[in-house]
């Protein structure tokens, strides 16, 4: 049995619909696909399921690996294969929320994997501005260039240290994230009116904030060690620049709700771009709204 897989932006409502159609269903369990899930102890920020939600449903591929350890798509593709497997393979339905495209794909597409070449990569976290490793990158390798955003620091650098690692380009690595075969795996996305979705990402933050959002991030600085991913998170990375002093916190949540704004967008634009996407347009409730789609693909 193949995945379904429910996808859309952020503050979308993908989680809420997942854990009500598997509520009704009673013979599904979900598979999340959160580049930022993965790590244990980073919670609110993340908007991970809580307790209550995962005694109800069980859910994997979240509390993966510690804040200060390094965790790759890679490794994404092994434990959400793995989990898709153990679970179809007991009769069950894998429905998979997915919010990072990339990780998705690696999932439910053969998406393979360059070497790595770890002191090419500490250099590369070593430069200040991004748009200097774009550009860097726009000269190596224009095609790979032309399908990253020019913010996405993660992607960029992994781009750029298999160029200079490998000698070739990285986007002659295997068949990469612009095909879309069958792969006989339904997908369905949530779809928002723009002004609506920005509207539902500023209250997420509020609400995170509300939840001990700053409390979380000051106990993981505590803890310290948080690997280079993790502190790039989205809304971590700017309320650790509020503990070092270098905003006040209203700054902070200002920065967090405009990032975390413009990342849906980005997040749209990746998903928009796959052919096999069925969108649902959502206007007012996702979880009525979707309900009778995905009924329809549980079994």
């Amino acid at each position: 049995m193949k995945p379904v897989v429910v996808l859309g932006p952020t503050a979308s409502g993908k989680s809420d619909s997942c854990m009500a159609a598997a509520l009704a269903n009673g013979n599904t369990e979900l598979v999340v696909c959160d580049a930022m899930q993965v790590y244990k102890r980073m919670d609110i920020g993340t908007a991970k399921p809580t307790k209550q939600d995962q005694a109800q449903v069980p859910h994997h591929c979240i509390d993966l690996v510690g804040p200060n350890e390094r965790f790759t798509v890679s490794d994404y593709q092994v434990k959400a294969r793995a989990a898709v497997a153990d679970i179809t393979g007991r009769g069950k339905n894998a429905l998979v929320v997915a919010g990072t495209g990339l990780y998705l794909t690696s999932l439910i597409d053969e998406l393979s994997f360059p070497g790595e070449w770890p002191e090419i990569r500490r250099e590369l976290q070593q430069e200040p501005e991004v748009s200097r490793l774009y550009r860097q990158l726009k000269e190596l390798d224009p095609e790979a260039a032309s399908k990253i955003e020019r913010s996405n620091r993660r992607r960029i650098e992994r781009a750029l240290e298999v160029c200079i690692g490998s000698g070739k380009p990285f986007s002659a690595t295997g068949p990469g994230t612009g095909a879309y075969p069958d792969n006989g795996v339904v997908q369905i996305g949530l779809l928002w009116p723009r002004e609506m979705l920005v509207a539902r990402v500023e209250q997420r933050v509020y609400n995170m904030m509300a939840a001990g959002f700053l409390d979380e991030v000051q106990q993981l600085r505590k803890d310290g060690n948080m690997s280079h991913t993790a502190k790039q998170a989205l809304g971590y990375a700017e309320l650790l620049r509020h503990l070092e002093g270098k905003c006040t916190l209203e700054q902070a949540v200002g920065d967090i709700i405009i990032h975390t704004r413009q990342f849906a967008v980005r997040q749209e634009r990746w998903f928009r771009r796959d052919p096999r996407i069925t969108w649902v347009n959502i206007e007012r409730d996702p979880i009525s709204e979707i309900g009778s789609v995905l009924a329809k693909h549980l079994h």
